[in-house]
């Protein structure tokens, strides 16, 4: 039951969910996830990592940036089932197709820029 209610409360966003079909094609870092979906960084990190505790998605991290991707190997029926189940039923969807579309133009994007790199230590002078 818990595990259920997991995947229920991760469902139940909009923009966890376009998260999350964002990723059915491709790796993205949460750089890219913010362009797309034009929330906060902290934003977005917070509905990955609810994802994440799902088991939607997994992540890692490469030096400064952090990418999700699908599981490669759903860890249970109920996570395999509930992705193709977001897929088969917004695929078509307006919205899903207009973010495909942008995650076309980001991907053609330098990540460097939408990536900056954090200021910490600088103190007041």
């Amino acid at each position: 039951m818990q595990a259920f209610m997991a995947v229920a409360k991760a469902l139940s966003d909009v923009q966890r969910v376009r998260l999350l079909l964002a990723l059915r094609r491709q790796e993205l870092c949460v750089c890219q996830l913010v362009e797309l979906v034009g929330l906060a960084a902290s934003t977005v990190s917070k509905h990955m990592s609810l994802l994440k505790n799902a088991g939607l998605v997994e992540g890692h991290k490469e030096g400064r940036w952090m990418y999700y991707r699908l599981p490669s190997e759903p860890r249970s029926a109920l996570i395999r089932g509930a992705l193709q189940w977001v897929t088969e039923h917004l695929e078509a969807d307006p919205q899903i197709r207009q973010d495909d579309q942008r995650l076309r133009e980001i991907g053609a994007m330098d990540p460097n820029p939408l990536c900056p790199v954090p200021r910490i230590g600088r103190g007041r002078a």
